[in-house]
């Protein structure tokens, strides 16, 4: 039988913020969505970064395992879109959970929902899910694409009990409208799963990526957010 084979972008072996403890992050290639914030312009093409298979992964993965027990982490699978590479991801999850590693997943939750995302899904124990923005039409400007599956996809995750955070980039002038603060902050009240609300400060640092493609950068003349802007969501999504 062929080894199935993953395209990666990149590795982080000691990570701290995409998920609890000490993390492996791997950064998959590939991205259907166009987000004018993303700063990993480089990750969209699924024909770039290098293919993997998943005994090479593990292996990686496996000499950090210590850091992962001392601390309560594991791995996180970011990108990317890491759903889009969901036969690379099972393989892979199945392996980390016979070693009782923990797993976690960084997306946009933009997917349907097959029988093989609700085997990815069960194989994670957390996901990390950027809300693009809560107002609908605003979300398709953002990034190309209704926010109506990523909702959906929060709601399944709810339903069978699935630790999530929920997060917000905060792009001043466009995902920092109060009434569209206080909808995203009913939504989340509406759920039990949310094991933390992670507020992203919107930055420019990835402009030189798509500089560097030949692109124009999408977001010039939004000016980055601030200690202030993050204190001010806070505020409302916790009133």
């Amino acid at each position: 039988m062929d080894k199935i084979m993953g395209r990666i972008h990149s590795f982080e072996t000691l990570g701290a913020v995409d998920g609890p403890g000490i993390r492996f992050i791997l950064f998959m290639q590939g991205c259907s969505l166009r987000c004018k914030y993303c700063h990993n312009r480089d990750t969209w093409s699924i024909h770039g970064g290098t293919e993997y298979s998943v005994d090479d992964i593990f292996k990686k993965i496996l000499k950090y395992k210590s850091y992962f027990v001392s601390s309560n982490g594991g791995v996180t699978v970011s990108g990317g879109e890491p759903l889009l590479q969901p036969d690379f991801l099972i393989e892979l999850f199945t392996k980390l959970k016979a070693e009782g590693i923990s797993t976690a997943i960084d997306t946009s939750g933009m997917f349907v929902i097959t029988d093989k995302i609700k085997e990815l899904i069960n194989l994670t124990d957390l996901f990390l899910v950027d809300i693009k923005c809560i107002n609908d039409e605003k979300c398709k400007d953002l990034v190309g694409f209704s926010n109506k599956n990523e909702l959906e996809f929060i709601k399944y995750l709810n339903s069978i009990n699935k630790d999530v955070w929920i997060r917000q980039v905060i792009v001043p002038g466009i995902t920092d409208d109060e009434q569209d603060l206080l909808v995203l902050r009913d939504f989340i009240n509406s759920l039990d799963n949310v094991k933390k609300v992670d507020l992203l400060a919107y930055h420019d640092l990835g402009r030189y990526k798509w500089e560097a493609l030949g692109e124009k950068y999408p977001l010039e003349g939004v000016r980055t957010a601030n200690s202030d802007d993050v204190a001010r969501v806070k505020a409302i999504l916790e009133s």
